[in-house]
């Protein structure tokens, strides 16, 4: 265990073990290392320096703050140079030193003088250079003395010239002291003072780390030629992958068919810092094509608006043009292209202005000639793309080979691809039906993306055309399903309109048609579900119902005749999405309403496999909308299962499509998984922000949330006050009915808690499923008296640990060792209590666990406060990765799962196997026993 200083002052130590501070940016692990060791050097009382060099965006800043977040222990000053302050002598030095200047008054008086000159604290002449640097020397050595200290400067191509040669002359001289200067630059011969000084040198990210970078940035399906392409022009740098992906338009990345690339905004040097010109690179382009002879400018623009960089195609592409690269000067050294296992521009700026500069003529001819060259057999949807940008007017023929293309178009990048397929096929078809039905598919992919990308599509459909009943029926449930996804929107009655519009053109589409409307308004408006659902109920039964018909008949059962009527038809139909070869799992929609249907049912098994599923569909389909929605749920899950790193883990992906919907809004699984782990603070934040979110799940899955929290830390009014207003809630999550009963009975109002008892057990005994009756068992026992308590609460147990519900089944010995202490049978009550207090810690609930922790020490038991985590505590990356590892699954499998390179998976696994003290993942089941050894991990 390490002992080393940390606060403010000597006076503080460190006694636990040491801090985490995270794995550090993607793709650095060694550079990561490297600047352990350094800080490890200087708490050891050694000095050391070193200069961190690379281009702009290529990660020295992120760096940097991995390295001020592992520098525990440490008094940690920094700097940032500033271009404006370049020509102010003193300026760096004065940013860096001013929280140290109350050490002047200990070190030699001309030393502290010449300081105090520089900085404009006394009058006089400027200073002498030898007596200035020898000050900061003793003000950095002073400041050391009382705690390690590590100097971190940024951006220091932009710092004034005296500030860095006095920081230089201290880094050379610095030996005997525990410092560490740290320089961040561009280039080193910015600043020739550091000339001789340890450096360190980033390149741009190892291909396997820039695509799980990207993969990172964009959720949902990219294919893969175009990632590759990306990748390697960007060289790596993780400022210009991340820059793309924020300003490309999803369908031009998912599957390439959309505008060329990256605007000037990503180019790495334009990326942080100086601005360089913004119309630098479209100078440079019009310059080079004003030198290029027409077949070579037709080539470079035909190589911007080829999407994959496949050398084979542009050089079939090149020899029907009789153009050779090298002799135009295309990739000579200095050329725009670099032609090898990609072709890529030099800059990525280059190709979205070589597009912008070409006319409208001049691309439909490139795009002819790309058509031309790819393979009409393995690329058939790319030369059909092609071949319709080389057209201006209708084309049914085109058009057609759009349409049937599609579904190719989706397999390589999602619904996004197939909206961009199916709306250029709209626009080449000649007016009339076919159009319009072109378009509403078009809008329909679009809109199932769930990006903002859909509008314009959507706006577009019968623009020029006259609707039929049916086509303006499809148009307004489109309509409504998008109006269904604002906050606070009461969709219920739109989708209700829109599909009695589409009653009388059949029994299939009018039940597809009310089953998306079931679904929307679950999310959005439950409140309107009801007029929804009997509506739909009118409807003839199919005489062969599909998993789909089942899972509709169950939900508008359930919401017109209630729980007991519904709970054998939503057997079936969960029992239909469960079976691996029924097509309706491939469908994020009705997945999601399967989903929502078993949580609702208490079928903890069949929430699991669904809300997996409903997240690889979301996945693969790219829909981010779905997605979104799929994720939460998947947390819920994985944090009732007592899998927390688990839901940590898909939290990131949930926080990244936030920002690739640019919702602006956090996760509701971040709620749930702040409450769980008792982070007051975040959870009343985002408790407020998802309470919000209009008359659908959002509020009552918000106060739900908050009951949980409070009941964690005993605050039992304030969890009685959540929990009443969840309960009001049209309707209550109703799982969280067991939150307003234990507050209740803290407070002593048993008769409220009763009557809301009685609610619960419509639900429980009408689902009959071990979670369902264990929890009312757990809450029958909080109700009872002292003589009939014992038996439900071990039924609670018995029934609880039969299910995967980790959380669950703590909660319930938790109250059972309460229950046992408030009788005065301290002995009996310490083992539900050390059990409870195990699981809770083991999968970081801390507030519970800390619950626990009082109540053992009320029976006599000394329990420790756990301070930090074990050692060995692995992230929740290598938390998610280990439980799939030891499920049996390869490397690549883990891989795809969790869009990283099996290299990357491997690199993981070297960490987790040191952390758990193995050394094969054979090992890996051992070596995880605990509570919750046999959970799936997400």
């Amino acid at each position: 265990m390490l002992t080393i200083e940390a606060g403010s002052g000597p006076s503080r130590r460190w006694t636990g073990p040491a801090p985490t501070s995270g794995p550090g940016p993607r793709g650095r692990p060694a550079e990561c290392e490297q600047l352990g060791r350094l800080v490890d050097a200087v708490r050891g009382g050694a000095s050391r320096v070193l200069v961190l060099s690379g281009e702009a965006g290529i990660g020295k800043s992120a760096l940097l703050d991995h390295l001020v977040a592992s520098a525990y222990g440490c008094r940690v000053v920094r700097a940032a140079g500033v271009y404006a302050e370049a020509g102010l002598a003193f300026a760096g030095l004065h940013q860096l030193c001013a929280p140290l200047l109350p050490g002047l008054d200990r070190i030699p008086a001309p030393r502290a003088e010449a300081v105090r000159t520089a900085f404009g604290l006394l009058p006089g002449p400027a200073p002498d250079p030898l007596l200035l640097h020898l000050g900061v020397l003793s003000l950095l050595a002073d400041a050391a003395a009382e705690r390690p200290l590590v100097c971190v400067l940024d951006d220091v191509q932009w710092l004034d010239s005296p500030s860095v040669q006095a920081l230089a002359f201290a880094a050379r001289r610095v030996a005997a002291e525990p410092v560490a200067l740290v320089f961040a630059l561009r280039h080193p011969a910015d600043h020739p003072a550091l000339a001789g000084l340890p450096r360190l040198t980033l390149g741009g990210l190892d291909p396997a780390d820039a695509r799980d970078l990207l993969a990172a940035a964009l959720p949902g399906p990219l294919d893969e030629q175009v990632r590759d392409r990306i990748v390697a022009e960007t060289r790596g740098n993780p400022a210009a992958v991340l820059e793309l992906a924020r300003s490309t338009s999803y369908a031009g990345l998912a599957g390439g068919f959309g505008l060329p690339g990256a605007p000037e905004s990503a180019a790495p040097q334009e990326a942080a810092g100086r601005p360089e010109g913004a119309g630098r690179v479209e100078d440079d382009v019009r310059h080079l094509l004003a030198a290029l002879a027409p077949d070579a400018r037709r080539l470079l623009l035909a190589t911007a608006l080829e999407p994959t960089g496949d050398p084979a195609l542009l050089s079939r592409a090149a020899a029907r043009l009789g153009v050779v690269p090298d002799e135009h000067d295309l990739t000579t050294p200095g050329g725009p292209l670099r032609w090898g296992r990609h072709v890529t521009f030099r800059h990525p700026a280059t190709r979205s202005a070589v597009h912008r500069a070409a006319s409208a003529p001049e691309r439909r001819a490139a795009h002819r000639l790309l058509a031309e060259v790819t393979d009409p057999v393995h690329d058939a949807d790319r030369r059909a793309w092609h071949r319709a940008h080389s057209i201006q007017g209708p084309d049914e023929d085109v058009a057609a080979e759009l349409e049937r293309r599609a579904p190719q178009a989706r397999a390589r990048g999602g619904l996004a691809a197939a909206a961009a397929f199916l709306d250029r096929a709209a626009q080449l078809t000649p007016a009339g039906d076919r159009r319009v039905d072109r378009a509403l598919a078009a809008a329909g992919a679009a809109v199932r993306t769930g990006t903002a990308e859909s509008a314009p599509v959507l706006s577009s459909v019968g623009a020029d055309g006259v609707l039929d009943g049916l086509q303006r029926a499809r148009l307004d449930l489109l309509r409504s399903t998008v109006a269904a996804s604002y906050p606070g929107r009461r969709a219920a009655p739109l989708l209700l309109a829109a599909v009695r519009r589409i009653e009388p053109y059949g029994v299939e589409p009018a039940r597809a048609a009310y089953l998306e409307a079931v679904c929307a308004a679950m999310v959005a408006d439950r409140a309107g579900v009801v007029p929804i659902a009997r509506a739909a109920r009118r409807l003839p039964a199919p005489s062969r119902p599909s998993p789909a018909d089942l899972l509709l008949d169950a939900v508008t059962t359930r919401w017109t005749e209630g729980w007991a009527a519904a709970a054998p038809l939503s057997r079936r139909a969960l029992d239909a999405f469960g079976r691996p070869d029924s097509r309706d799992h491939a469908e994020p929609g009705p997945l999601r309403l399967a989903s929502m249907l078993a949580a609702d049912l208490w079928d903890d098994r069949s929430w699991d496999v669904l809300a997996g599923r409903q997240v690889t569909a979301a996945r693969t389909a790219g829909a981010l909308g779905e997605l979104a929605l799929a994720l939460d749920s998947a947390i819920v899950v994985e944090v009732l299962h007592g899998r927390l790193p688990a839901a940590t883990a898909l939290l990131e992906e949930a926080t990244a499509v936030a920002g690739a919907l640019g919702t602006g809004t956090a996760p509701a699984g971040a709620l749930w998984l702040a409450a769980w782990q008792g982070r007051e603070h975040d959870a009343l934040r985002l408790g407020r922000a998802t309470a919000a979110h209009g008359g659908g799940l959002g509020p009552a899955v918000a106060h739900t949330a908050q009951a949980v929290l409070a009941n964690g830390l005993g605050c039992y009014e304030r969890a009685l006050a959540e929990a009443q207003r969840a309960a009001a809630c049209a309707p209550a999550v109703h799982w969280g009915l067991t939150e307003l009963i234990e507050a209740a009975v803290r407070l002593d109002r048993r008769d409220l808690a009763a009557d809301v008892l009685a609610r619960l057990a419509e639900t429980t005994r009408a689902s009959g499923t071990d979670w369902a009756l264990g929890t009312e068992a757990r809450a029958r026992a909080l109700v009872s008296d002292d003589h009939d308590a014992e038996p439900l609460y071990r039924e609670a147990i018995e029934r609880l640990g039969r299910t995967g519900l980790g959380l669950e089944l703590a909660r319930a010995r938790l109250l059972y060792g309460e229950w046992l202490r408030r009788g005065h049978r301290r002995a009996d009550a310490r083992e539900p209590l050390r059990a409870a207090r195990q699981a809770f810690l083991a999968t970081g609930a801390e507030a519970f666990a800390e619950r626990a922790r009082r109540e053992l020490a009320a029976t006599g038991e000394k329990a420790r406060k756990r301070t930090s985590a074990a050692p060995g505590h692995l992230t929740a990356r290598e938390e998610q990765i280990a439980g799939m590892a030891r499920d049996g699954l390869t490397n690549p499998q883990i891989g795809t799962r969790l869009f990283l390179s099996p290299r990357t998976v491997e690199y993981h696994l070297g960490n987790i196997f040191t952390k758990l003290g193995i050394s094969s993942r054979h090992e890996v089941d051992r070596a995880l026993a605990g509570p919750f050894a046999s959970g799936r991990s997400a």
